[in-house]
């Protein structure tokens, strides 16, 4: 059904006049073709909500009345051009405020599309989909509800994206599915994929069976109807699968039960409800499997995860344009980048500027071994991607043969953007920046990519502290979205908006913050970690405080986050926090004690996709446990400890003006610390708690914004 909302906002509305006869190759007969049409030009997609749900409805009764009276041998239907349909239109979906109204929104897509679904057992006449470009949602089920479909080659997206926004797939998708590609595949088309924002490409669609035919863009409709001539006179048989049998079923359904339980658990309730519907699917009815898709849908829309959710979507898509970014014009044109250090960050970031941007990149480090592992790990880098497919190979040639690496300062002099990537000691960067200042042309961008350091500290001995600006990578670089923008007390627009352009052309999202410790994200991420490993200090299991937090739905256990980022920089920025933000950010000498001993926090993961628990041997770094004992902290104490603290330090932050509004801090947690959807980053979810209110006396956000309205 729904996708994600477009920044747009576009019209639902489904221009059902465009439907005209095209007569078959042969004697095939003709092909009554529906084009799902809003009207408007190819950047604003077809969206279907009631209006045009009803629209298409009558379109399709007339449709079948011809198919009963023997005028027609098929019907098709498609799109404009790079569009069938985005999805159902989430504006109107947050505007639903009662069940019976929700309960309606899916019975009306259920009735126009069960028409397609229906015809051929009804009339003979046989009904096909042609997607020629984006099916998401709702627009794909109308291609699952007709008997056959054919995609074309650029197609940008086909998928069920539902269970990533709260909601389930609820015109036909839930039941039609699991029987069409069977039930393994199924759970990968309504929970897997959109658990990774991965819709698929037109070729994978067709190997898993979702589309019976993929052909070519430059004549895609006139061969899908050529093949469905063939398939009406009989030409050619479309094979269809078996049904999986039950053990198969039950078995893949228990299965994923547990990955959810263990994943998902209760934080929320969109995925489990998705697979109670492909449970039943096998051998349910069409008619009450469709009623038991609206009763999900129309309880999911009124469930508070759901409005966070489309919060979230509206968030990451408005992202592309940052809040308080200068005027581009403003951005000094670079065409020569040089990185300062050649460390495993230093080389990622040089890979990506010379991919994205196009441009020479020099990495600088202190002996040539250095440099040569950063070279080696950017040559390494495109053969990878090449031989996945993922990067051309004249693309990777290129990659490789833009970057270079020297120990000479001096080779930085014709860069006009230089960013740094040294060890996060102040006075190192300091330093660095003197030398270059002394090199680099007095036009040219400096740029840090410090995690928690002052920029403004940073820049202050400098003649022109005004170009210096600080752009935060996450690890790692190539997958993670989000880069901070730092506003340094004397950062100019210009390097600014540099900064800005620059984040833009590597297909980032950036944004801005006040040069205040730790930024946004490892303020708020560094301060959870504190508040688990002080609990555990005071006596909580290891094991209970690294489940504390499952509730939140969080992309992995706070130890597990710990390894990935590595403990060592976890106490690093732990301790940075402490000294410039006090005593509310807690110290922590077990975990001192693991990263002088170099000792690994988690085990191993007990199957693929599930989280790595907590070694329980590392309970001794932190002393010993002693559950039950007055002033020990148990799961859901800790919970509190950190939303508490959470609600607090986000309260600073505003009041501090470290953003705008709540709004960025969201986003920051989403892209940048990878916080699910449903919680809409973390003040939606404070709101809807209590903790906001209990805390600061206030909410976040108005209310309605992301939740259903009181």
């Amino acid at each position: 059904m729904p996708d994600t909302p477009t920044p747009s906002a576009p019209t639902e509305r489904v221009t059902h006049s465009l439907v005209r006869d095209v007569r078959m190759p042969g004697d095939a007969g003709i092909l009554a073709l529906v084009t799902l049409d809003n009207g408007l030009d190819h950047t604003k997609p077809n969206t279907l909500g009631p209006a045009g749900m009803a629209e298409l409805k009558a379109a399709l009764e007339v449709v079948r009345s011809r198919a009963e009276a023997g005028e027609i041998a098929a019907v098709g239907v498609t799109g404009k051009p790079y569009f069938v349909a985005a999805g159902a239109d989430l504006k109107h979906i947050t505007s639903v405020h009662g069940h019976d109204d929700a309960v309606e929104l899916g019975r009306a897509g259920h009735a126009a599309y069960t028409i397609l679904g229906d015809l051929r057992a009804a009339t003979g006449v046989p009904t096909f989909a042609f997607v020629n470009g984006l099916a998401l949602g709702g627009g794909l089920e109308v291609a699952l509800n007709c008997d056959y479909r054919t995609v074309a080659s650029d197609a940008a997206a086909l998928g069920l994206p539902e269970t990533g926004i709260g909601l389930v797939p609820g015109w036909g998708g839930a039941y039609l599915v699991p029987r069409l590609v069977g039930v393994e595949k199924a759970v990968e088309v309504i929970l897997t994929r959109p658990a990774a924002n991965k819709p698929y490409k037109p070729a994978e669609a067709l190997k898993i069976g979702l589309v019976d035919e993929l052909f070519e863009a430059a004549d895609f409709l006139e061969q899908s109807i050529i093949w469905a001539a063939k398939v009406v006179t009989g030409e050619i048989e479309v094979p269809r699968r078996e049904l999986d049998p039950q053990p198969v079923w039950d078995g893949v359904v228990a299965a994923t039960k547990a990955q959810l339980d263990t994943l998902v658990g209760a934080s929320r309730p969109a995925p489990h409800r998705a697979l109670e519907l492909i449970a039943a699917a096998r051998n349910a009815t069409k008619a009450d499997a469709f009623a038991a898709e609206d009763q999900a849908l129309a309880d999911l829309i009124m469930s508070d995860e759901m409005r966070a959710s489309i919060y979230a979507f509206n968030l990451v898509g408005g992202g592309k344009k940052p809040q308080g970014a200068p005027d581009p014009k403003l951005a000094h044109p670079v065409t020569r980048v040089g990185v300062v250090g050649a460390g495993l960050m230093a080389a990622q970031m040089a890979f990506l500027f010379a991919q994205r941007l196009g441009v020479p990149v020099v990495m600088r480090d202190l002996d040539q071994e250095r440099v040569d592992k950063g070279l080696d790990f950017v040559r390494e880098t495109a053969e990878k991607l090449a031989g996945r497919g993922r990067l051309a190979p004249d693309a990777a040639a290129r990659i490789v043969a833009s970057v270079s690496g020297t120990t000479e300062i001096g080779e930085f002099a014709s860069c006009d953007f230089v960013i740094e990537a040294v060890t996060e000691v102040m006075g190192l960067k300091k330093k660095v920046f003197a030398e270059l200042e002394g090199i680099i042309s007095p036009e040219a961008i400096l740029a840090t990519n410090t995690s928690a350091l002052s920029v403004s500290e940073m820049a202050a001995d400098l003649a022109h502290p005004e170009r210096v600006v600080g752009i935060h990578f996450f690890n790692p670089v190539a997958q993670m979205p989000l880069v901070e923008v730092i506003n340094a007390e004397h950062t100019s627009d210009e390097a600014l908006a540099t900064a800005f352009a620059v984040t833009k052309k590597l297909r980032k999202t950036a944004i801005m913050s006040a040069d205040r410790p730790g930024f946004i994200v490892n303020r708020l991420l560094l301060l959870v970690m504190g508040q688990v490993v002080d609990a555990i200090e005071g006596g909580t299991p290891v094991e209970v405080a690294d489940r504390a937090l499952a509730p939140l739905g969080l992309p992995m256990p706070i130890f597990e986050l710990t390894d990935l980022v590595g403990p060592a920089v976890a106490q690093h920025v732990l301790t940075s926090l402490r000294e410039n933000l006090g005593d509310r950010i807690p110290a922590s000498r077990g975990l001192a004690k693991i990263v002088e001993d170099g000792t690994r926090v988690v085990l191993d993961a007990p199957a693929k996709g599930l989280p790595k628990p907590v070694d329980p041997a590392i309970q001794e770094y932190f002393g010993p446990a002693r559950p039950g004992e007055p002033g020990v902290l148990d799961a859901d104490g800790v919970l509190d400890s950190v939303l508490t603290a959470l609600t607090t330090e986000i309260g600073l932050m505003l009041d501090e003006g470290v953003v705008p509004g709540p709004q960025q801090i969201d986003l920051a947690m989403i892209l940048g610390a990878g916080w699910g959807f449903h919680t809409g980053g973390i003040t939606p979810y404070l709101d809807r708690t209590g903790y906001s209110e209990k805390v600061l006396g206030r909410r976040f956000l108005p209310d309605g914004v992301a939740n259903v309205p009181a």
